[in-house]
């Protein structure tokens, strides 16, 4: 896959309207959340994952966990913008027989676990990791964590883990928006250098800006082959609507009538 630059900033703006769309629709929470991590998902899923939609669970696809799991309605933005979604599955979006808030496990779909709980994402993905060595897979395993997620005990247990068997094949994005459900993670439990303490677990790790899309690619790039890997993605939370970067408000906050039209205005340019 080689998409350019502008084209994944293209993605990004429609896959934010869309998320703003199905938020707006059901009044559901993580707007916030979701738009902070639209860049790396966009980068992952349209120049990064060897998937395809002709052989959705074929063996040797990457695997992709959303550990996460607030942040759904960018996920399933990005897998309609991908084909695996169609509209009508985003129209039903929390709603009975629809796509769920949360990730719930449809491979066929995408969608290779069921999240929600945090501090279990990057524990599975390990456990892939380990078993696609075991099998002498080539597959890799990429999995998206929150900042806030780092307060789970059970997350450092993985990355010890990890860190430990060499997990080479083993991915982990932190979207590091410095926010998380009742306040700044600096406030509630301060873990920067994010980056330095995953080295100290033996990790090869690198600090980019989560929005620039060559910064994220190039980390993506230029991963270790000997040790498991983390990309600490700086970000804003609310990004691209200013009345949202940066508000705790939205994290459990959906739009109103004048505030949704206010933020398209703004994601259309």
């Amino acid at each position: 896959m080689d998409v350019d630059v502008p084209s994944l900033e293209s993605i990004a703006r429609r896959v934010r309207v869309r998320i703003l769309e199905s938020i707006y629709r059901t009044k559901s929470p993580h707007i916030g959340s979701s738009f902070s991590s639209v860049e790396a998902l966009v980068a992952l899923y349209f120049q990064v994952l060897n998937i395809s939609i002709r052989d959705i669970s074929g063996a040797e696809r990457d695997r992709f966990i959303l550990s996460k799991g607030h942040a759904c309605p960018a996920l399933h933005a990005v897998l309609a913008e991908k084909g695996y979604l169609s509209d009508e599955d985003l129209l039903c979006f929390a709603r009975d027989g629809g796509v769920e808030q949360h990730p719930n496990r449809e491979v066929e779909k995408g969608i290779e676990l069921s999240t929600g709980s945090l501090g279990h994402g990057l524990s599975v993905a390990a456990g892939m990791a380990l078993a696609a060595r075991i099998d002498k897979k080539a597959y890799k395993v990429y999995v998206l964590l929150s900042d806030g997620e780092l307060n789970e005990g059970s997350t450092w247990e993985a990355i010890a883990f990890a860190g430990h068997h060499g997990l080479s094949n083993l991915v982990a994005l932190i979207d590091a928006n410095g926010m998380q459900a009742l306040g700044f993670t600096k406030t509630i439990i301060d873990l920067e250098p994010i980056a330095d303490k995953w080295r100290q677990f033996g990790w090869h790790a690198q600090d980019v800006d989560g929005h620039d899309f060559s910064q994220i690619l190039g980390a993506l790039s230029s991963l270790s082959v000997v040790k498991p890997n983390a990309v600490v993605l700086h970000t804003v939370k609310g990004k691209c609507v200013s009345f949202m970067e940066n508000n705790i408000l939205w994290h459990y906050r959906a739009p109103d009538d004048e505030e949704y039209e206010k933020a398209l205005k703004e994601l259309l340019g």
